[in-house]
């Protein structure tokens, strides 16, 4: 069947100008398309398997100050849940087969075989078919991120959304925790629904908590789940800048002025101290120096600089992946790669070339233009 993607997608556009924009990609011997990039309106992630649509999730606009976001955001009742530091991941049945989608739209393999591993989703997919379950895959063993939980060993996922497949319209926030407790699948933690003119207290309470827990911050939402916000803590940016500059030619300049902002706005709006500030400051400093400096003296010894990960799954599963991500231009410099009974475990650099080959450049007495 051949669709009219001009209507599916509801486009003012000849539909050729947003197809052009997919790329091309296979997946267990067949092939899809997926839109890493928004085009025309249509979300970045979105994938098309035949004439099946997978929407992408949306963005979702950043508070930098609750109270007035809050206040101009939401009319109604709105909902305070946790956001992890994870990888969103959408999850689909397509003809049978449950495929994991990464945030571009790229249908990874190793996700796809961790949450068949972790979840029983066969009853949830019978009784809503045409439904995608978007969350966070958090742990220490995944391909992407690099923050632990400590209550998570190896890896888990939360719903923090379920949009049909293809128009992406969300379930509302009730019934989606509902529905998540009576098929047995993790939630987000949920910390209440509020008034409007209540929210953004209860989100401020929320936020300083998890802050002192080193965790990643809240969504708020509205309760038909067509409105959102998120906040972030303190925390995680400081995890984001250290991050950033221990690969400081490849993250670090994209990184620095968003986190150095959002710390500048929250330090207002929870009315800190002169001192308060100053520690603020202290720490904000200290994640962006110590760990370039780190960095350098790793390049001086000779050592792989980059993003390390730990996955553990089929060995043709990890294969893949591995393959996928040499496919892309990665150099990938392996620490381990042994087995556990029937599952390979692989720990792996992502080599960060610019950081690498500039920092041995400035060592080695290469000079800056300015």
């Amino acid at each position: 069947m051949v669709r009219d993607w001009a209507a599916v997608f509801d486009l003012d556009t000849d539909a050729e100008d947003l197809l052009e924009h997919f790329d091309r990609e296979w997946f267990r011997g067949r092939s899809y398309r997926h839109l890493p990039d928004a085009r025309h309106g249509v979300e970045r992630g979105t994938a098309i398997f035949d004439d099946v649509v997978v929407r992408g999730y949306p963005s979702i606009p950043r508070a930098l100050v609750l109270e007035p976001a809050v206040e101009a955001h939401f009319e109604g009742p709105v909902a305070v849940e946790e956001k992890l530091d994870g990888y969103n991941v959408r999850l689909a049945r397509i003809d049978g087969d449950l495929l994991a989608f990464t945030r571009s739209g790229f249908v990874c393999p190793y996700t796809t075989a961790k949450v068949g591993e972790l979840l029983d989703l066969g009853d949830f997919f019978a009784d809503y078919p045409e439904q995608v379950l978007c969350g966070e895959l958090v742990g220490p063993e995944n391909p992407y991120t690099e923050h632990d939980y400590p209550e998570v060993e190896e890896a888990a996922f939360y719903v923090f959304d379920v949009r049909h497949r293809e128009t992406g319209d969300p379930m509302d926030v009730p019934r989606r925790r509902e529905c998540c407790a009576e098929y047995g699948v993790a939630s987000v933690s949920h910390y209440g629904t509020f008034a409007p003119e209540a929210a953004a207290e209860a989100a401020i309470e929320t936020i300083r908590d998890l802050d002192a827990r080193g965790r990643e911050g809240i969504v708020l939402k509205s309760v038909d789940g067509e409105r959102a916000l998120k906040h972030t803590t303190s925390a995680i940016h400081r995890s984001d800048l250290e991050h950033a500059f221990g690969l400081p030619f490849d993250y670090g300049r994209d990184f620095l002025f968003t986190r150095v902002m959002r710390e500048a706005f929250q330090a207002v709006e929870f009315g800190e101290s002169p001192e308060e500030a100053r520690e603020r400051a202290r720490k904000l400093g200290e994640s962006i120096l110590l760990p370039a400096v780190e960095t350098v003296r790793a390049v001086e010894a000779g050592e792989a600089v980059g993003d390390t990960h730990t996955v553990r799954a089929d060995p043709a599963v990890v294969e893949a992946l591995l393959s996928h991500f040499r496919d892309k231009g990665l150099k990938l410099a392996v620490e381990r790669d042994e087995r556990e009974g029937d599952r390979r475990v692989v720990e792996f650099t992502k080599i960060a070339r610019s950081t690498r080959d500039k920092t041995a450049y400035y060592l080695d007495g290469g000079t800056v233009d300015e």
